[in-house]
């Protein structure tokens, strides 16, 4: 079973990020934050899609669902004022 700890390792390893808050406590459901300097100039998919891609294989394997925010540094100062 993979824990939300684990969750955030597998992204804050293969995207360099800011944050990452992920909670879930059912080892296959999981909520995140994410806040990346990658993300500039990208849509919400394309953010979306390099979250997916940090996971790789274990989006199909071990995670079931994975609901996300994402921001860029500058959104992030906003969303938190």
């Amino acid at each position: 079973m993979v824990t939300a700890e684990q969750v955030k390792i597998f992204i804050e390893s293969a995207l360099p990020c800011e944050y990452v808050g992920v909670q879930g406590d059912d080892g296959k459901h999981f909520q995140a934050y994410i806040v990346s300097k990658q993300f500039h100039g990208k849509s919400m998919v394309q953010q979306h899609q390099l979250v997916y891609k940090s996971l790789g294989d274990r989006m199909k394997q071990d995670i079931h669902a994975l609901s996300m925010r994402t921001f860029t540094p500058e959104e992030w100062a906003t969303h938190q004022a």
